[in-house]
């Protein structure tokens, strides 16, 4: 079974003659004036944004993008101002592509241009981790989405929305079969993972974040010093670029490991917190909130969810609250100190434990067809769980009591990035 998805491809322009690098600022800077002066003229209709957009001299994709773009600025995002960069936008008109391994740079892009016979070839320098949608893409097999340009200091970008075929898992996420594997992101671990197979604990998966930490720090620092000195602009934006990149880099790095990861169970659903709201609950003061707003946590689960949805794999979202102060075993609340949590009810065989496979169990056996987590009890409480038919059933008995997760013996990945 077959579904679709999309994704975005990057790629950067090879460095132009000076004859096209001008058609390029041509086309760039046309749009984002014709994009202006529709966008104050108020058009909420694509038949408006056309009366705007037709005398200007753009190739007919960039006017067919302009009169879907405006409409939606005014009325799906209610925008009162524009951004000054916006990249030009194209249809899917304009995916015009070819390959040659004979080239220097394999791929090339047919520039769009108005008027007859103006167009011309530029070289692109692809993503050699999307190599294998760029050559779908030419031979017809994922259908193109609009494209974006965008001019740098130093050089010019091209994102190209495709969508393609992928394969469906044969089995639902809320079959009672399934694996859910939880997984937590935090900062003396960037990630951490843990299947549930039978509602126990599985070879988990720690991921160090102390390389993503350090870039977080360094680019801080270098950033400040560099606005302090009054450095020119364009100084501040390539550290700030290069900073990103490798940022970047960890992150698709460790979310190409959790994946990994999660298909090595028999149907795996992968479970990740529900953490659109963390930037607005966090409250820890001026330093820790900048500390932990740095942690670009919806983009790691961003990319999680994509290369799960290309590999099959459903994800399901939980609530993310007190998944690191619970003790996964009994549900009482516990002491986290460091990387060891320590449950505080005294009947619970959990003594200690690593914190953040605690709260990737947690978050695990949120994943509960029969129904949300189970309710939080303070040590001392007695009363039994909810009762739901699931967790009714999965007290460990005294003969097959489970086995402690302690700091000495479980291994940490290698930091992503290095």
């Amino acid at each position: 079974m077959t579904a679709t998805t999309t994704k975005t491809l990057e790629a950067t322009l090879a460095p132009p003659t000076a004859h096209k690098k001008q058609k390029l600022c041509d086309l760039l800077d046309t749009y984002r004036a014709v994009l202006h002066e529709a966008f104050k003229a108020g058009c909420e209709t694509m038949t408006a944004t056309s009366d705007v957009v037709t005398p200007y001299d753009l190739p007919y994709q960039a006017k067919a993008a302009l009169c879907n773009y405006v409409p939606q600025l005014h009325g799906t995002y209610d925008a009162q101002e524009l951004d000054d960069n916006h990249p030009a936008r194209l249809t899917n008109q304009a995916a015009e592509f070819d390959h040659s391994p004979e080239r220097d740079y394999e791929f090339t892009w047919w520039v769009p241009q108005p008027g007859r016979g103006t167009n011309f070839w530029i070289p692109l320098r692809i993503n050699p981790a999307q190599e294998g949608l760029w050559h779908d893409l030419v031979d017809g097999e994922a259908s193109a989405g609009q494209l974006r340009l965008q001019r740098h200091r130093t050089s010019w970008t091209l994102h190209v929305t495709v969508e393609f075929p992928v394969e469906q898992p044969d089995y639902e996420p809320t079959d009672e079969d399934v694996t859910p594997v939880g997984f937590d992101i935090g900062e003396a671990h960037l990630l951490a993972g843990c299947a549930c197979e039978q509602r126990t604990p599985t070879d988990p998966l720690l991921i160090n974040g102390g390389r993503a930490r350090h870039l977080r720090k360094e680019m801080f620092t270098t950033l400040k010093r560099l606005q302090e000195r009054d450095a020119a602009e364009w100084r501040i934006d390539e550290r700030f670029d290069r900073y990103q990149n490798a940022l970047t880099d960890n992150i698709e790095k460790a979310s190409r490991q959790a994946v990994e990861y999660a298909r090595r169970f028999e149907k795996p659903v992968i479970v990740l917190e529900d953490l659109s709201h963390i930037r607005d609950d966090l409250d820890y003061g001026e330093w820790m909130n900048r500390r932990l707003h740095a942690w670009a946590f919806a983009r790691l689960q961003e990319r999680i969810e994509d290369k799960a949805r290309e590999a099959g794999l459903p994800v399901e979202y939980v609530r993310p609250g007190y998944t690191s102060q619970t003790c996964h075993e009994c549900g009482h609340i516990g002491h986290r100190n460091g990387d060891a949590f320590r449950c505080q009810n005294e009947e619970c065989w959990v003594s200690e434990y690593h914190a953040d496979i605690n709260a990737a169990v947690n978050i695990a056996d949120r994943h509960d067809p029969w129904g949300e987590s189970l309710p939080l009890k303070p040590a001392g409480d007695d009363i039994s769980r909810d009762g739901s038919a699931r967790d009714s059933a999965t007290a460990p008995s005294e003969q097959s009591q489970p086995r402690q997760m302690t700091l000495g013996e479980v291994g940490s990945e290698p930091t992503a990035g290095r």
